[in-house]
């Protein structure tokens, strides 16, 4: 059963995670848009029982190459599945605040399986 958190709070849990993010790389985390949906919709060529705490969608970092203008990169944190593994408020910011860690990860450049060989998997 999922730990019943209201969106006010889980905004405020996502703003504590953001929050403790170092300086010095919350600095660079410019022209990036942090978004809170319930769930992640599976695109047709996905298994569709895949379940995603969050997302990254953009260029990385390391893969860019002088772009004049971009849109925006996008972190997306999904609510309801972070919630449904949770008995706990604070088991709530913890999560989020690993997706938030893992999806920035991504922004600058670090991949899926790095990521979880260091533990933010």
């Amino acid at each position: 059963m999922a730990f019943p958190m209201s969106d006010e709070d889980f905004d405020a849990a996502t703003t504590e995670a953001l929050d403790s993010i170092p300086a010095n790389l919350a600095d660079q985390l410019e022209n990036v848009a942090i978004f809170v949906e319930d769930r992640y919709e599976p695109q047709p060529w996905e298994d569709p029982s895949m379940v995603l705490l969050g997302l990254y969608e953009g260029i990385p970092l390391t893969e860019r190459g002088g772009e004049g203008w971009s849109m925006p990169d996008r972190i997306t944190l999904y609510k309801e599945s972070i919630l449904q593994m949770c008995h706990s408020r604070e088991e709530v910011i913890d999560q989020v605040t690993i997706t938030v860690i893992h999806e920035v990860a991504h922004f600058f450049g670090i991949d899926d399986e790095t990521l979880h060989r260091l533990g933010w998997g």
